[in-house]
């Protein structure tokens, strides 16, 4: 695990809402799902895009907002690193958070517009991808694994991108921990030299 740091105490990051055009969005079965959808938090003119595979839980039972794990693991590795909230922003591939069974390929055909449009207004210099499933989805290589990928810069349709595990992953299987603060090292030492 992360190492306990007195001065490190996750919180939850300023949400941005969605704009309008994706508020009512009901391009995918996820849409009878969702109970709003989650367009990213942090920064959003910050440097570095962090992309993960669509939201987790935000709010408990009673409906007050509270860090999950992979949030947790993320802005303790970027705290460890360097780098604040104010150098990332987080979005995902999936705009709403799945609650049962979906088809997964349609769900992320049918958002990526949404994806295409945040890069474009955002423009950040790196993207960091997290996780298999937004390797392969970015990527465009259902082969794609963060293990052959991770440890360098690569140019992707104009974007810087370096990869990592996801934070779940990490907290799942410790021996991966040393590869994802390497990996956020990279990338911020990346950051750094743009």
């Amino acid at each position: 695990m992360l190492r306990d740091h007195e001065d490190f105490a996750p919180r939850v990051w300023r949400e941005e809402p969605a704009p309008e055009h994706a508020v009512n969005c009901m391009a995918c079965e996820l849409a009878g799902q969702r109970s709003r959808v989650i367009w990213g938090e942090g920064n959003p003119k910050a440097p570095i895009l962090v992309l993960l595979d669509n939201p987790g839980d935000r709010e408990d039972r009673e409906g007050n907002a509270f860090v999950c794990g992979t949030r947790q693991a993320l802005q303790q590795a970027a705290y460890e690193t360097g780098l604040s909230e104010e150098d990332l922003y987080v979005t995902y591939l999936l705009k709403c958070r799945p609650k049962r069974a979906y088809d997964k390929e349609l769900a992320r055909s049918a958002c990526s517009g949404h994806l295409t449009a945040q890069l474009a207004l955002q423009r950040p210099k790196l993207l960091f991808c997290l996780g298999n499933v937004v390797v392969q989805s970015f990527f465009g290589n259902p082969e794609a694994e963060v293990k052959n990928l991770r440890g360098r810069v690569h140019q992707m349709e104009g974007w810087s991108v370096v990869v990592s595990y996801h934070p779940l992953a990490v907290r799942r299987r410790p021996n991966l921990l040393r590869l994802f603060l390497e990996d956020w090292r990279l990338l911020a030492e990346t950051l750094h030299e743009l």
